[in-house]
């Protein structure tokens, strides 16, 4: 029989189990958490850098070596997807809004649109993709070459579509990014090495509850503003809103649709990624000065992307009872074949 220290202690474990075993529907009460209690994201702002380390230290920590192996091995579709998300969402955003006439008639929301296109993927998005049970491995490595490509081709874009209007601090940005990428890889290899992947793998339930945690300092973050911008001009903020979804949804369908050929899970882990992306970082670069519709369209942005696990789970659930969701078990009886 456990003693009463030995319970005591393991309740903290059970309560994340039972957070992470909530799953979606956690990361999507979050968002309205958030905007319900604005306080709390004025207290938690200052945190948010802490709170992206910590989730990538968890995504390093519990990538599938046998698939990153895999993955390796056959680096067309890491490459591919880094290209798509880096070199053809900006090119394609920066095309169409300028065919639409948005940097004349709605600059502001030009500039959001563009610093959005800019961005790289999200630092959560692996850890929302594992949430998922879609392919966080493929999702992490092509996150970290995305990250790497950033400081390069932010500015690059920024350029190309604002010219001088718009100042990018690539070496500051870079040497952020390093940073924030070699010290969680560091830290997740020493916790790895420490405790085991076994030990890991036993606490799934409680680590995706810890990054249900960590996910919240984002959401409040961004989102105690809303009420605000909404009271100010409700149709303006619903347009934006609509207008977020639209483009959240094309994202994944767009690259879905491209890369299905790799399978339906692979295709929609890429699409998830390359629809959050981290206009954070990008905002950290511009110093902040942003106009008031491009700060509301970055908090408008931030509903898909926390909502996105409930609104997808429909889909993987259809891709799971197709028999296309178990290619990991594939990869690593590869992996271990070879």
């Amino acid at each position: 029989m456990p003693s009463p220290l030995e319970r005591t202690a393991a309740f903290p474990v059970r309560a994340l189990a039972w957070l992470g075993g909530q799953g979606t529907r956690a990361i999507a009460a979050l968002v309205f958490i958030g905007i319900a209690v604005p306080p709390v994201g004025e207290l938690l702002k200052p945190f948010v850098t802490e709170a992206i380390f910590l989730l990538l230290c968890i995504s390093f920590m519990r990538v599938d070596l046998g698939a990153l192996r895999n993955h390796l091995r056959r680096p067309g579709i890491v490459v591919a997807a880094t290209a798509w998300t880096m070199l053809g969402v900006p090119l394609i955003s920066g095309a169409s809004c300028l065919a639409a006439g948005l940097d004349t008639h709605s600059p502001d929301l030009f500039l959001a649109l563009m610093l959005q296109a800019v961005a790289s993927p999200m630092m959560a998005a692996p850890a929302l993709a594992a949430v998922m049970g879609l392919d966080s491995t493929l999702a992490l490595i092509t996150l970290v070459t995305s990250t790497a490509l950033v400081p390069f081709t932010a500015p690059l874009f920024a350029y190309v579509f604002f010219g001088a209007a718009l100042t990018l601090s690539p070496l500051g940005l870079g040497l952020k990014l390093v940073a924030i990428l070699a010290g969680s890889l560091l830290v997740a290899a020493a916790i790895r090495g420490s405790v085991g992947a076994a030990a890991i793998a036993r606490r799934k339930a409680a680590i995706d509850g810890f990054n249900i945690l960590i996910l919240f300092v984002f959401v409040a973050a961004v989102m105690g503003n809303v009420v605000g911008g909404f009271w100010a001009d409700p149709v303006r903020t619903i347009e934006l809103t609509l207008l977020a979804f639209a483009v959240f949804f094309a994202l994944v369908g767009v690259t879905t649709l491209i890369f299905r050929r790799a399978g339906r899970e692979r295709a929609l882990a890429l699409g998830l990624m390359v629809s959050q992306r981290n206009m954070g970082l990008m905002v950290a670069a511009t110093d902040g000065v942003l106009p008031g519709a491009t700060w509301l369209y970055f908090a408008m942005s931030q509903f898909p992307i926390y909502l996105s696990p409930q609104l997808l789970k429909p889909l993987v659930r259809s891709f799971s009872a197709s028999g296309s969701m178990p290619e990991r078990s594939g990869e690593k009886s590869v992996s271990r074949g070879g």
